[in-house]
């Protein structure tokens, strides 16, 4: 194996790992999750990776889903979808979030959509579930295979809502991946989160996201609270340009929720930072080639690299480029060949995948032959 010392500043490539450093920042809630959103790393991890209950916060599968319908032309704003028994039973006739819809009457996508976003409705969540696939059940077996489609690996949905299953659980890191995707994906549904009320059925409701109004710059995104989850939070805000995510959960009450959100928030902006130091297809080394057409090919970032963490971790880092080698050709331009380590003190070690920044192809005969006469006589 290979290993070879570089400058971090002139070095770093590939895509953020949501492993992050956690430095001496302390929070009493639980499954924490600090992300930037411009880059989606994350710049502090507390037990992000353990899939919990998400409760409502899962509802931002169901707004995605019937986003990419929208966007599909499969469906309209103006789409009325019919309110089931089912979906009033666990409505109107719950004690869960609700939006006041009547058994059999319609309502159009538009104002379902904004009773899921809105006041967390869970009649709106399964009557645009059923109007969509048919069935809940169809409906979450689609919201299960799009979260394998977006790389939420921890994610296992059970129903459109976030009710209580034992089996319906998500990490806090692929609860900050999916708010970012449906953030950048969907602006103009996302827009609906920073509304401070609903109306509907001649009732007003008003939206729980405690960062609203709190925090300057506070947009969105859900709340989520049952007895298994406590009360949490998926949060987002925008500050000098720069947008964070906030997730947690675990909190006692509405009022500890607030106040940890507002902490945390104000935490994400102002005790961690961002450092951009390799843009997409920028070199940062290159890998020794034997018996190739090259005898060594350059390493490229796949992606723009982020290393976030506490203000001030950044100092002191080292990176390594680690790879099986030589490398044997053929390589194709692209091929993951290597990895990037980076580690230091206060510094959770992360790695970055580092592909081929070009074709190499096998040797000539005689060059083979010479490397082979050349290993005989004096060893790799």
């Amino acid at each position: 194996m290979r290993l070879a010392a570089l400058s971090l500043a002139a070095a770093l490539a590939a895509a953020p790992m949501a492993n992050a450093q956690t430095g001496a920042f302390t929070t009493t809630a639980q499954h924490v999750t600090i992300m930037d959103g411009a880059s989606g790393a994350i710049l502090y991890c507390n037990d992000c990776q353990t899939p919990m209950p998400p409760a409502s916060m899962s509802k931002i599968m169901t707004v995605l889903l019937v986003a990419e319908a929208i966007e599909a032309g499969r469906i309209t704003w103006d789409t009325r979808y019919p309110v089931s028994e089912y979906a009033w039973r666990n409505g109107a006739m719950s004690d869960g979030s609700h939006m006041f819809l009547p058994l059999n009457a319609t309502a159009t996508v538009r104002d379902l959509l904004r009773g899921a976003i809105v006041v967390s409705a869970n009649d709106a969540c399964i009557v645009l579930a059923e109007g969509l696939f048919g069935s809940e059940e169809a409906f979450v077996a689609e919201m299960n295979r799009r979260a394998q489609a977006l790389g939420l690996r921890s994610a296992r949905f059970r129903n459109s809502t976030g009710l209580p299953d034992p089996d319906h659980v998500i990490s806090s890191a692929d609860l900050a991946r999916l708010a970012r995707h449906l953030i950048v994906t969907y602006p103009e549904i996302y827009r609906i989160y920073s509304e401070r009320e609903f109306r509907f059925n001649n009732r007003t409701q008003q939206n729980r996201n405690p960062l609203l109004g709190a925090f300057a710059g506070a947009d969105g995104v859900k709340t989520g609270h049952t007895d298994a989850s406590g009360y949490g939070l998926v949060g987002s805000a925008v500050l000098n340009d720069q947008r964070r995510i906030i997730v947690f959960n675990g909190m006692r009450s509405m009022a500890d929720r607030r106040e940890e959100g507002v902490r945390l928030m104000r935490a994400a902006f102002h005790d961690f930072t961002i450092d951009r130091v390799a843009a997409a297809g920028e070199q940062v080394g290159e890998a020794q080639v034997r018996l190739g057409s090259r005898r060594t090919v350059p390493l490229v970032a796949q992606r723009d690299i982020v290393i976030g963490g506490p203000r001030g971790v950044q100092t002191g880092l080292t990176a390594h480029i680690v790879y099986n080698g030589p490398l044997r050709p053929p390589l194709r331009e692209g091929d993951v060949v290597a990895r990037l380590v980076v580690s230091g003190p206060g510094f959770q070690t992360q790695e970055f995948p580092l592909a081929a920044g070009r074709r190499v192809g096998r040797a000539n005969w005689f060059s083979r032959a010479f490397e082979g006469l050349r290993l005989t006589l004096f060893g790799p």
